[in-house]
């Protein structure tokens, strides 16, 4: 079979189960949308629907005080019909975000920057998985399948985070900084991947150039082109909502942490039980420990950009203040494009094992802590720790054979051996 049937057809069975499960399953949708695991404050589609009421009706969607996401995406769902009454439009919408973000990991694959960026060859360059076979993983990973049924808006992100770092794989420069910038503008912490894909795109265009690429310059003007794209989408969302307090009342509802409903990640208990006077500190000490990992994972693995702002997803997934499982349904499917680092890993069975016994147990506690009234909310967040352990597991590891990977090429002489700390 050609490969554009065989994509043809992965892509037409990824949409078919996920209309299939919106239409055999009509209540699903608003099931999932109400699991803290998958919903957030900041990306619950239920909460959009309410900015949305207030919106269409001439009211500030931040009146409520329930409504924390982009104004931007208000005018884009108010041109789709009731979801509660016509919910295909909607379905299909998301659908084609999931397949939209697939095709992007497709280009991130076939570009190979994964296994032979400019400055590093790996010795296991030809240990990969096809670019179809990681596209299946992302549209058929049950964590990916939830988000879409649920509706959540982290789809969004998603996509054009996997679109940053596909036009970057590819060099194009114009699409990398909106992409980007639009990922910032709707969750603001992927601004954090600008400098590990700027670095990517810098070394695809070095390769494809003819001529010299003056770094200094190049940089410039993509530092420039990102502020104002998000300048611009900032300036459209207050002439959209007629003032500024938006941004209060959605990257504010991020820094600071008001609304503390559980979810999975490690903020909102830690934050409920903390005294009022340490809260600012604590603050900024998390929010510094996010930001503290790009600076030296960019500098150390500078010869593998791409691998950088791929781990940087995955700590997004556990030390975020509103994660869900679509930021790990995100990170997990981009470690598959570093297949030739798998054999390198030394803990995959745990980080399986434990990323699987969170999966399930997860709901169950969730169900004990609030519908049966048998446990608390340490049920709950502990179950939420064993899995930030296992996504912490993931990360550590992949860096661990990242870094083995390099040692293999740079001294020939000690690959196969032990690698100890003295």
């Amino acid at each position: 079979m050609a490969s554009d049937q065989q994509k043809a057809l992965l892509f037409g069975a990824a949409a078919a189960v996920r209309l299939i499960l919106f239409t055999a399953f009509p209540s699903l949708p608003n099931l999932l949308a109400g699991r803290v695991e998958v919903s957030t404050p900041v990306t619950s589609f239920k909460r959009l629907q309410e900015g949305l009421f207030l919106y269409t009706h001439n009211v500030s969607p931040y009146d409520g005080g329930v409504y924390h996401q982009a104004p931007l995406l208000l005018p884009l769902f108010s041109l789709l019909p009731d979801p509660s009454y016509y919910p295909f439009a909607t379905n299909l919408l998301y659908t084609a975000l999931d397949l939209l973000a697939a095709q992007a990991l497709v280009q991130i694959a076939e570009s190979s920057q994964a296994v032979t960026p400019r400055l590093f060859k790996s010795s296991r360059k030809d240990l990969r998985w096809s670019s179809l076979a990681i596209a299946a993983g992302f549209l058929f990973n049950p964590l990916t399948v939830a988000t879409c049924i649920a509706r959540s808006t982290s789809a969004f992100t998603n996509l054009f985070i996997l679109t940053a770092m596909a036009k970057a794989s590819q060099g194009a420069s114009i699409t990398f900084v909106f992409a980007l910038s639009l990922a910032s503008y709707l969750a603001m912490h992927p601004i954090l991947l600008f400098p590990p894909l700027l670095l990517l795109c810098y070394d695809v265009r070095v390769v494809k150039s003819k001529s010299t690429v003056d770094p200094l310059a190049f940089s410039v003007s993509h530092v420039l082109g990102l502020v104002v794209a998000a300048g611009g989408l900032l300036y459209m969302s207050a002439l959209l909502t007629g003032s500024w307090e938006y941004l209060a009342a959605t990257y504010g509802v991020r820094l600071l942490l008001p609304d503390l409903t559980p979810n999975v990640g490690l903020w909102w208990y830690y934050f409920t039980e903390m005294f009022d006077s340490f809260r600012e500190f604590f603050l900024g000490v998390f929010w510094l420990h996010v930001a503290s990992y790009m600076p030296g994972l960019t500098i150390r693995l500078r010869k593998q950009p791409l691998f950088v702002a791929v781990t940087l997803t995955g700590i997004f997934a556990v030390f975020t203040p509103y994660p869900s499982i679509a930021d790990a349904s995100l990170y997990l499917s981009l470690v598959t494009l570093f297949r030739h680092l798998f054999p390198l890993m030394r803990y995959s069975f745990l980080a399986s094992a434990t990323i699987l016994y969170a999966s399930f147990l997860g709901p169950a506690f969730y169900y004990l802590w609030i519908y049966a009234g048998s446990g608390n909310a340490n049920f709950f967040y502990a179950i939420t720790l064993v899995w930030s352990l296992g996504l912490s597991v993931v990360v550590g590891d992949s860096l661990y054979a990242a870094l083995r990977d390099e040692l293999d090429v740079e001294r020939p002489e000690l690959r196969g051996k032990e690698v100890t700390r003295i």
